[in-house]
């Protein structure tokens, strides 16, 4: 069983969101949750993959195939599809495209 196997579907998620260089207030956006919440899924992402840092995170999902991380239905039943940036558009403008589509401010 590889390391990522351990993962759920949201610690996938966020691991993918701070490959693409995401803060944890843009990923609570994304998510709709609070940056409390993301640093907890960091945290149990960190220890099911042995890594100590977000720079860490972000070159272990690079290496084990980037964009290829990201979920590809939804976390479960009755909950939306996460769609991550277009390769067209930055991290920050997903954050603020997001934001602004849940009328929320980033």
């Amino acid at each position: 069983m590889q390391p990522r196997d351990r993962l759920s579907a949201k610690e996938i998620q966020v691991a993918t969101l701070v490959w693409q260089g995401l803060t944890n207030k843009d990923i609570a956006a994304v998510l709709h949750t609070s940056e409390q919440v993301v640093k907890n899924y960091l945290r149990t992402t960190f220890d099911k993959l042995g890594v100590w840092t977000r720079l860490e995170l972000a070159l272990y999902v690079a290496s084990h195939g980037g964009a290829g991380w990201q979920p590809r239905t939804g976390i479960s039943a009755g909950q939306e599809t996460w769609h991550g940036p277009s390769q067209s558009e930055s991290a920050s403008e997903h954050g603020t495209r997001v934001a602004a589509a849940s009328g929320g401010v980033v």
